[in-house]
């Protein structure tokens, strides 16, 4: 005998009132571990069974650093042009587009100003989910204006690189960023206000070969791909199978590369950490 009898039978439910569980509830890590996401956020976005780092965006990021997170963006309007006329599978202006209705964002990176435990911090920080955090003429433009207001406020400046290199759209022009950002950190070293590059998954292309490795201190998250070509290229060009955990965080810590790696939590205090040691200023509890 069965415990329990349906009492209607050939019950039927129309689509109008079927109920689909929420999207985002849940979070699965690459290692199949399952967070809810609400817990996810509350962790900095790092899974607590395995330490993954979620891949986040400036907004997270100026959550975490700023106190209260209170700031100032700066140029917030720029947008890219198309002096090139590209055209792929469909043209640049409407791609540009495409990504700006899809993440609300005008371009790949935000810089932003406010307080970081209680004193000035300038930060500029790609953003992935816009057209895979290509560097463009924007993003140049925008991490030299930051530059700018950190050289003329004397105040510390941060990069967060999160990028798969320079766009291909705009071409030589988003090349020469690599050389208009490297002057203005050059700028800053030689009026001594510090510079810290955070390099995040991924971080690759021209950005690994500019500002992303020109930090007073380069740090990174556990785990991140940093590297200039990807791993596949690498070993298609020279032919060799390469070391496990190549171009992660970890590999580079140990190849002299980075000066440390920092979990995420723990990101805000240590910034501010080696600000006030750089700057030879009393340790910020």
């Amino acid at each position: 005998m069965s415990w329990f009898k349906r009492k209607d039978k050939g019950i039927q439910t129309s689509t109008e009132e079927k109920k689909d569980t929420p999207k985002g509830l849940w979070y699965k890590s690459p290692t199949g571990k399952i967070i809810d996401t609400k817990e996810l956020e509350q962790n900095f976005y790092v899974s607590p069974e395995d330490g993954y780092h979620v891949r986040i965006g400036s907004k997270e990021y100026f959550e975490i650093l700023f106190d209260d997170n209170k700031f100032k963006e700066l140029d917030a309007s720029l947008e890219s042009k198309d002096p090139l006329k590209f055209v792929d599978t469909k043209k640049y202006p409407e791609r540009l587009k495409a990504a700006q209705d899809k993440t609300k964002l005008k371009d790949a990176v935000r810089a932003a100003v406010g307080k970081s435990k209680g004193k000035d911090l300038v930060v500029a920080c790609m953003d992935f989910s816009f057209i895979g955090g290509s560097m463009g003429s924007v993003v140049g433009e925008k991490i030299a204006r930051a530059a700018d207001h950190a050289l003329k406020n004397n105040i510390p400046f941060m990069i967060i690189s999160k990028s798969g290199g320079a766009r291909m759209m705009e071409a030589a022009l988003s090349l020469m960023q690599l050389a208009k950002t490297s002057v203005k950190l050059a700028q800053l070293a030689d009026a001594g206000i510090p510079y810290i590059s955070l390099c995040t998954d991924p971080t690759t292309g021209g950005t690994t070969a500019s500002f992303a490795m020109l930090g007073d201190i380069n740090i990174a998250e556990p785990g991140a791909l940093i590297g200039f070509a990807g791993p596949r290229i690498v070993r298609d060009t020279t032919g060799k199978e390469l070391p496990e955990g190549f171009q992660t965080s970890e590999f580079l810590l140990e190849h002299g590369f980075l000066d440390f790696i920092t979990l995420r939590k723990e990101l805000k205090n240590k910034v501010n950490q080696y600000i006030d040691l750089i700057l030879n200023q009393p340790l910020r509890a």
